[in-house]
């Protein structure tokens, strides 16, 4: 049953790239699907896959819309690299310099600092203020629930279980 799912899954995607007639970089926002347009979508994925109208899908045909599908996809990534490329060519020299490369990063604005959630967090006697043991303590405390063995350092496996969680 899951590799039924799986299958009917990769043919969707495959049927759908290989169908797809936009290159729109955002993603469709989510929305509810029933059961009969759900079972739509995935029968023509299959008609679309099913060349040679038999009501079956072979190997060969199966190969083919993966191929169509993938290609569809490279072609639709050279354009969506083709199209930043232009963007960031500024004097359509056919070429990039550093300072063009720079030139989207560099516009944009630093945004202002805000001290609010630090100071919310470290600020325990709110003064306004964060003292070298306000700053401390919070630290410490994880690095003790950390020590699991209590022996007053982090061995690589602690660290390990540390990061997990």
């Amino acid at each position: 049953m899951t590799h039924r799912l799986l299958l009917t899954a990769f043919l969707t995607t495959v049927a759908a790239a290989a169908t797809a007639q936009t290159t729109s970089t955002a993603a469709p926002a989510a929305q509810t699907i029933t059961r009969t347009s759900f079972m739509q979508k995935v029968d023509n994925s299959f008609v679309l896959v099913d060349s040679n109208k038999d009501g079956f899908m072979e190997r060969a045909e199966i190969e083919s819309a993966e191929v169509k599908a993938l290609t569809a996809r490279k072609a639709a990534l050279l354009r969506q690299r083709e199209e930043s490329f232009r963007k960031l060519d500024a004097n359509k020299d056919g070429s990039v310099s550093l300072q063009e490369f720079n030139a989207p990063l560099v516009a944009v604005p630093i945004p202002r600092g805000n001290a609010t959630p630090v100071l919310g967090r470290l600020d325990t006697n709110k003064d306004g203020k964060v003292s070298l043991a306000e700053n401390r303590t919070p630290a410490m405390a994880q690095f003790d629930r950390a020590d699991g063995n209590k022996d007053g350092s982090l061995s690589p496996a602690e660290q390990r279980a540390t990061a997990k969680r």
